[in-house]
């Protein structure tokens, strides 16, 4: 990686830019039209006449900032909620409160939940094309609310399966599929640090309700941890879905349920590799992490503290990773975290983990298990462009269904036959894994991004005035053919693995 000066945060163009007309021609010829005002309602977040900004006036930031809070609430009570899955769990597979449940069950319920959250991207997407980001937003609010209230008064594994399962997962997807690609629309050169910002949310989420359901299960029962739960959720996202504004109409953004297209792009299946085998690591860890306590003979107060600490990890070092990406580059950052997540789970999780000094060191590297959060939005823009980011990560979302929903399930699987903290070591190995596979996807398209650059003629001295925000580049015929020409002139499988060496600001 190159530690020069930060050029530029915006996406470089890529291959699907070159198709696509300026951002900024269609939006400011609406900011010019002269409208008749009308009247709006609470969830209309179309902007007024006074509220349409040119593009060629649009400032860093400005209500950025509520929106970057606001998103950082909806996460906090979206997945931060679901991370504290791991008391919940931990609490069903001692207590047996649930008639006809399994331990596998309870795995399942954990990984659903995720998963139906990505399913129903595609619905919520359209949503939001149709109905708008608030409404979308309060519908999620709603169905969350409403999961927690099924699940205070569920018995049965069915009933839990839809409450906390499927109910739950509908509503943070609405949620989450609504907020996701805000932030990146109001910053250009802090981009990924307001993103990493809002996306931390989830780690305080996680850690509040992670000491915080612990208690309430402790001294009110799970029934009304549920019932308070819910009260607090609705709240929250409720207001938020009031006062969120993006800014869809103004960079042209996209929303297509299904963009086939990207699927015939090598890139980006080196994008969702990075992200299938990462969520199959961060699931396994961040529901286990309270089981695997347990397991080793600590307390439940103990390891709740575990999983908050975890939580923690991921609410402060998700800025931190923003800042880095903006200065270092996005996929080095995000390439060098995963990296790192695999080589504390092969040592750090494996051998200091038995000891629970050990145990909370490794729950301190809980931000680069989850780099996959702070870093997906922006690195999508890198490899697809802003207008096409909401699209491509419809997409995404529908691919990671399948790893979300069994991550757990697999690894509890992997748990061997035996007392203490070595039940988990199949586990642990696997969750490595999983990183490393998860870091090569990353690094392979690090290079193609390279590759992109050099042939688009994009280098260090010119970068700053080639690229702004989304602008895109038209390349004259003759500078397409001389691309193809070289493209043919190179072995691209040594230009892949050459370029996997190469340190450069990416």
């Amino acid at each position: 990686m190159t530690l020069g000066p930060n050029p530029s945060t915006a996406p470089a163009p890529s291959r699907q830019n070159a198709s696509f007309p300026p951002s900024n021609q269609a939006p400011m010829a609406n900011a010019r039209a002269a409208v008749e005002p009308e009247s709006k309602s609470l969830f209309d977040d179309s902007p007024e006449d006074g509220e349409a900004v040119k593009e060629d006036e649009f400032k860093e930031g400005g209500y950025g900032w509520v929106v970057v809070f606001g998103v950082w609430l909806v996460n906090m009570h979206t997945w931060g909620l679901i991370s504290s899955y791991a008391i919940f769990l931990a609490y069903y597979l001692r207590s047996g409160s649930i008639i006809g449940a399994s331990p596998l069950f309870f795995a399942f319920i954990g990984g659903l939940s995720t998963s139906m959250a990505l399913l129903v991207s595609p619905l919520a997407t359209y949503s939001i094309k149709t109905l708008g980001t608030r409404i979308t937003l309060f519908i999620g609010a709603v169905f969350e609310a409403g999961s927690f209230i099924g699940a205070s008064f569920s018995t049965h594994a069915w009933q839990l399966l839809l409450s906390q399962g499927v109910c739950f997962g509908l509503g943070m997807g609405f949620c989450f599929t609504a907020t996701v690609g805000i932030v990146p629309q109001w910053f250009t050169k802090r981009r990924s640090f307001a993103n990493a910002l809002a996306t931390g949310g989830s780690g305080f989420g996680g850690l509040t309700y992670a000491l915080g359901a612990n208690a309430m299960i402790t001294n009110l029962g799970l029934e009304w941890a549920f019932r308070i739960l819910a009260i607090t959720c609705f709240t929250v996202n409720g207001c938020v879905s009031l006062i969120i504004k993006d800014r869809n109409k103004a960079v042209g953004a996209k929303h297509i349920a299904f963009h086939k297209d990207l699927f015939f792009q090598p890139e980006y299946w080196l994008f969702v590799g990075w992200g299938f085998f990462g969520i199959i690591g961060y699931i396994i860890v961040v529901f286990s992490i309270a089981d695997f306590a347990l397991q080793a003979g600590f307390t439940s107060n103990q390891a709740s503290l575990a999983s908050a600490m975890f939580n923690l990890s991921q609410a402060l070092g998700r800025p931190a990773i923003g800042l880095l990406s903006d200065r270092l580059g996005k996929m080095n950052v995000a390439g060098i975290g995963t990296l790192i997540a695999s080589v504390v789970a092969f040592f750090l999780w494996i051998f200091a983990g038995k000891y629970f000094a050990g145990l909370i060191i490794y729950a301190l590297f809980g931000a680069v298990a989850g780099i996959l959060w702070p870093c997906v939005g922006p690195v999508g823009a890198e490899v697809v462009g802003i207008q096409l980011l909401p699209a491509a990560l419809s997409l995404y979302w529908i691919v990671l269904v399948f790893p979300a929903t069994f991550a757990e399930v697999i690894g509890l699987s992997l748990k061997r036959e035996m007392i203490g903290a070595g039940v988990y070591l199949n586990v642990q190995v696997f969750t490595g894994f999983m990183f490393f596979a998860s870091f090569l996807s990353m690094w392979l398209l690090r290079s193609w991004k390279l590759r992109q650059t050099e042939y688009l003629g994009f280098y260090e001295k010119g970068q700053e005035a080639a690229i702004h925000n989304v602008a895109v580049i038209h390349p004259s015929e003759e500078s397409k053919h001389e691309v193809v020409s070289t493209r043919r002139q190179q072995n691209t499988v040594v230009s892949y693995i050459t370029n996997m060496f190469v340190m450069k600001r990416l």
